[in-house]
């Protein structure tokens, strides 16, 4: 059933179905993934993600990192140098993890962000989501002891469709700050770089890089020189839509550069969120690391390679660690 009358200038809700939850993975298409796993030459994996600890300084507020702790076993005892009563000669350690589901290397589900349109063209503006999803209908919202939950939208239905197909890696550490479409041309052009229809978009901006190498010494000034896809660039997002891809993938923390909650009165503070998850179904993946992938491919004059990155199924959960790989 549909559930718009209006869908925003730009978007393309209905075209993958009125019900339709995984937006632009549509275009993975099972001959695409063949053609990604035939550029596989050498059968060299690269992990891409982050230690879930990381950033070992905390970017975001309220995002916090992981906390292990031991199992606790029936009979009340903490199964860490555990051994079941009766004399077997078993040793178990057990633990378990408050896991903030946003805080290192991860996907946004097309439920983390949504926007304020007029969906029902009645004069009142709704919370909205892709495809028309909405927020006082397709999601359990927190209070009175119930655990919140996106009924539609939620990271499994990422998860479902296996995350595999073809990466492209586009190196803008010597762009400008703010990359825009004119920019990430000549980037891609310099690196013979080309992303398609189903592709993987990625960036390396090298943000995770110094996470990496300096921790929680990591500079706020460095981070904060690292570029960003711009969002405010018109160019840049007709591209987006023109070109296809599937979803963005950025080494950094929120894949574009913004200006500032006091310059955005009326308008997406986050744009490039609004252009990709709620307008296009793109998703986008932040935090991941590029460091030693990128060192591979420029050493081999490519820029394409295979990408495997499902994140955890978790249904109702709005976003997800993942440990995605590269293989080439």
């Amino acid at each position: 059933m549909r559930r718009w009358l209006k869908r925003p200038e730009g978007s393309n809700w209905g075209q993958f179905g009125d019900d339709d939850q995984i937006g632009r993975m549509n275009l993975i298409t099972p001959a695409r993934r063949l053609a990604a796993v035939a550029s596989v030459t050498e059968g060299l994996a690269f992990p891409l993600s982050l230690p879930l600890d990381h950033p070992k300084k905390q970017v975001f507020a309220g995002r916090n990192p992981p906390v292990l702790s031991p199992t606790i076993s029936a009979d009340g005892r903490t199964m860490y140098d555990w051994m079941p009563a009766g004399g077997p000669i078993d040793v178990v350690n057990d633990d378990q993890v408050l896991l903030g589901l946003q805080y290192s290397t991860q996907w946004d589900g097309l439920s983390h962000y949504g926007t304020r349109f007029d969906a029902d063209d009645d004069g009142e503006a709704e919370h909205v989501f892709y495809n028309g999803y909405r927020i006082d209908r397709d999601f359990v919202l927190p209070g009175e002891g119930r655990a919140p939950a996106a009924l539609a939208l939620g990271i499994e239905k990422l998860a479902e469709t296996g995350v595999q197909g073809r990466g492209v890696l586009v190196d803008l550490r010597r762009s400008p700050e703010k990359v825009g479409y004119d920019a990430l041309m000549r980037a891609m052009d310099a690196q013979g770089a080309e992303a398609g229809e189903g592709d993987f978009l990625c960036i390396h901006t090298g943000y995770a890089d110094l996470l990496l190498r300096d921790g929680a010494e990591v500079s706020d000034a460095e981070l904060a020189a690292c570029p960003g896809l711009d969002g405010s660039d018109g160019a840049l997002l007709d591209w987006i839509d023109r070109s296809g891809i599937a979803a963005i993938c950025a080494d950094n923390s929120m894949v574009e550069k913004i200006d500032g909650l006091n310059r955005c009165a009326g308008t997406a503070m986050m744009p490039l969120h609004a252009h990709c998850l709620v307008k296009l179904g793109v998703h986008l993946g932040e935090f991941w690391w590029f460091g030693a992938l990128g060192t591979a491919l420029a050493e081999r004059g490519r820029s394409h390679f295979l990408l495997t990155a499902p994140p955890l199924n978790l249904p109702g959960a709005v976003g997800s660690p993942v440990t995605p790989i590269a293989t080439i």
